[in-house]
């Protein structure tokens, strides 16, 4: 049963609803969180976030998660297709995590195509937009084995 999810967001999620709304909506990360938190709330676990756009950052957040959180949601943006040492940081800590994209990669530049994360996810989630945090947060309640 799992009973606490932390949601990681890379770098630029901070400009949510700002940057590109054509792409990623007209949803801000501060509306985003405050849904989920409602979600998370109604599905009875605890539920907190973090974003950064610094790579160093986020690996401490996924480090001190450990022994705090069952289920790590993603979206490591950029970091995605670029960070091995954002792999090893899930490898290291044996938390399982879902991999989220607001837009579906595979239908954008090549270079968005490679994942450094996807082998290591218990699930992919791309393309719903903001809509796929709460398919994570839903899929991690109902469906993920936490190791506690």
């Amino acid at each position: 049963m799992v009973n606490s999810v932390l949601v990681i967001n890379g770098p630029n999620l901070n400009l949510l609803g700002l940057r590109e709304p054509q792409l990623y909506g007209a949803t801000t990360l501060s509306q985003l969180e405050s849904g989920l938190r409602e979600r998370a709330a109604t599905l009875g676990i605890k539920f907190d976030t973090f974003q950064s756009n610094c790579e160093g950052a986020i690996i401490d957040r996924i480090h001190q998660a450990r022994g705090e959180f069952d289920v790590i949601v993603i979206n490591a943006g950029g970091l995605t297709h670029t960070s091995v040492a954002l792999r090893d940081a899930f490898s290291g800590v044996a938390i399982p995590f879902i991999e989220l994209h607001v837009t579906n990669t595979h239908a954008r530049e090549e270079f968005r195509h490679k994942s450094f994360l996807s082998e290591k996810a218990v699930a992919v989630i791309m393309g719903f937009g903001v809509h796929g945090y709460y398919y994570a947060l839903d899929h991690a309640a109902n469906n993920v084995n936490s190791k506690k």
